[in-house]
């Protein structure tokens, strides 16, 4: 939810960057402030460590690029959860559909031992978006055309898919003779390139990480959901629905139509976080390879405004927040990963939950500075 008014030509309009720039920052600095009272309670200096924090995340090379990493996951969530934002829905099965994404990337790369890896990189490309959008499907069909609420339908799923992973893994792809529930290690010329061996094809080296190639179709990805959403007939139809259902069916638009398309728009986009996690960092299919991203995603979304632009920054914040936060208790060990975990909760109650906990004050602010500019200028021009 955005501030209404562009600023012009209305005398109590609120800028539009308020709500894009302003009111994020804000609702950011509130939430580290109250971290800070947390970490001071538990008897550590908030300055210390936030410094420690941003200097594991960003201080040094081989930091920055597991952030990139982190990053590139929670961009993906990020889209899927905007795409759906803007049809008016909430898909909260982004770590379903991730999770069903990485299975079919894991399928692709077992079976296409020998193969170069461009080719295994597409296919692993399309497999991901296939199985994620083919989770998001069902959830889709029975919003579009039985009316259950897609929020209730994709939480079922997100459990139905940790069911069905677990019994693939531990009774169907297991690797022969192996305790543990995984299948085998995929055939190294399939593995996507890290970006430190990529970089070394230009000679430029960089360190180790497990930052590889997915990042940058994280970002064409960015680049592709502003283009589907603002410069084409679809992207125009998806957000009428998501605005107002009525005016769109008065205008011929089929929301049924345009709710099914977002969804596996969304659910392909949660399907790529397989192509990072599965084929350019863990080489085989494992359990709990998401770690919760797709419920990360959310908060992306809301942070960033479900824009593209404020996506990759929002993401960015919390690779920051991943990697420095997991390297925190080596130096402090009263700072345990719950901890790390609370500083998350908090940035996403105050992203999500009281976005709007500033916004009475600024749009005041605003209207008093515009007041005060009219009445000056209204008394300028009776002198004159």
């Amino acid at each position: 939810m955005l501030l209404s008014g562009s600023g012009k030509g209305q005398p109590g309009a609120v800028p539009g960057w308020v709500g894009y720039a302003l009111l994020p920052v804000l609702n950011l600095v509130a939430a580290f402030v109250l971290s800070g009272l947390v970490i001071l309670v538990i008897g550590e200096n908030p300055v210390d460590v936030l410094s420690l924090l941003l200097t594991e995340a960003l201080g040094y090379p081989e930091a920055i690029g597991y952030t990139l990493y982190y990053t590139t996951s929670y961009i993906f969530t990020g889209l899927a959860v905007a795409i759906a934002f803007h049809c008016g829905l909430f898909n909260i099965g982004g770590e379903g559909q991730a999770y069903l994404g990485g299975l079919g990337t894991g399928l692709v790369a077992l079976a296409l031992t020998g193969w170069p890896w461009p080719v295994a990189a597409v296919l692993a490309i399309l497999a991901s978006a296939l199985f994620g959008a083919a989770w998001a499907f069902i959830p889709a069909w029975l919003q579009a055309k039985r009316g259950s609420h897609i929020v209730i339908t994709t939480i079922m799923f997100n459990f139905i898919a940790a069911s069905l992973m677990t019994w693939l893994l531990v009774d169907v792809l297991i690797r022969p003779g192996s305790q543990s529930p995984e299948t085998r290690e995929f055939d190294p010329g399939v593995w996507l390139p890290s970006m430190d061996r990529a970089l070394g094809w230009f000679g430029i080296a960089i360190p180790a990480s497990p930052l590889n190639l997915s990042f940058l179709w994280a970002l064409a990805c960015c680049v592709l959901f502003h283009i589907f959403l603002r410069r084409t007939r679809w992207g125009y139809e998806l957000r009428t629905v998501g605005r107002n259902e009525r005016a769109a069916v008065y205008a011929g638009i089929s929301p049924a139509r345009n709710i099914i398309i977002a969804m596996l728009i969304s659910g392909a986009l949660a399907g790529f976080v397989g192509v990072n996690e599965i084929l350019g960092v863990q080489h085989r299919v494992i359990l709990n390879f998401t770690g919760g991203v797709g419920f990360v995603g959310i908060a992306v979304a809301l942070m960033g405004r479900n824009h593209p632009v404020g996506i990759i920054l929002a993401a960015l914040l919390f690779g920051v927040l991943a990697q420095g936060g997991s390297q925190l208790s080596f130096e402090y060990p009263t700072i345990n990963r719950e901890l790390v975990m609370v500083i998350q909760g908090l940035v996403i109650l105050f992203a999500g939950a009281m976005e709007n906990l500033f916004r009475p004050q600024v749009e005041a602010l605003f209207r008093r500075r515009r007041g005060a500019a009219a009445a000056a200028d209204a008394t300028t021009g009776g002198k004159g």
